[in-house]
């Protein structure tokens, strides 16, 4: 009869109180244990109040990969269809939960982009091994992934802002800008090795001016062709000056 009565508890709590349930549980033994339960009766309440809690521990964790996966999912539409300027707490609402909750998976809007941003990241590495193996051509290599970097840093508006501040002030963010520029550093000294490249230049003064290209074609005045323009600039800032007839730059 006891045994029922916690298994139906069991069935029907919701993960939201599961506290509860621990109390009443743990406070109904006390009172049977010492009165109308055998040894036996008691064991077998002990080993249901085990069942749960570990029934409900999996349910919050479940609980929890599923509001996080729909805070992510929100967010990304907002960022989307708006841009990264849209509040934490529009963010919470749109996705229909609480502050605390969205706080708990995210205690940032850094650490909210940095989750979004690993796919976009993905996309940009496979991009990466896409140009190393067919491109034999380090200058032309160079080019390529500072087009992909400036697609990955376009991925939302107003995104070139907070990857510069990622840069100067540890955030979430500061890992994979430091992995991008690392890479765009091997990249860069591979043309560098080849001559088609200034020594002077870093990978770093790269990532920075293909970030300065995506946050300038993201402003409202920017033109159609500003991105290309640009891009252009830039090219002819990294190249290797090629020495004139008699040997002189």
């Amino acid at each position: 009869m006891h045994a029922g009565i916690i298994c139906l508890i069991i069935v029907l709590v919701s993960p939201a109180h599961a506290d509860l349930l621990e109390q009443s549980t743990t406070g109904y033994m006390e009172t049977v244990s010492a009165s109308t339960l055998d040894t036996e009766s008691v064991s077998d309440l002990q080993g249901f109040k085990v069942m749960s809690q570990s029934s409900i521990a999996s349910a919050l964790r479940r609980d929890a990969q599923h509001n996080r996966a729909h805070i992510l999912e929100v967010a990304r539409q907002a960022f989307g269809n708006d841009s990264v300027d849209v509040s934490m707490d529009a963010i919470a609402k749109l996705a229909g939960v609480g502050a605390g909750t969205l706080y708990r998976h995210f205690p940032n809007k850094d650490a909210l982009l940095a989750a979004l941003l690993i796919l976009h990241y993905e996309s940009l590495d496979h991009r990466r091994v896409e140009i190393e193996a067919g491109e034999s051509d380090a200058g032309r290599a160079l080019e390529l992934w500072v087009e992909a970097l400036g697609d990955w840093m376009l991925a939302y508006e107003g995104l070139p802002e907070p990857l510069r501040a990622a840069c100067r002030v540890e955030s979430p963010l500061t890992p994979t800008c430091h992995a991008v520029i690392a890479t765009t550093e091997r990249i860069l000294k591979a043309a560098q090795d080849e001559r088609l490249a200034r020594r002077t230049m870093t990978g770093r003064d790269i990532f920075f001016g293909a970030l300065a290209i995506a946050w300038a074609s993201g402003a409202t005045a920017a033109g159609e062709d500003t991105r290309n323009v640009l891009r252009d600039v830039l090219k002819n800032g990294w190249m290797e000056p090629k020495p004139a007839p008699g040997g002189r730059v």
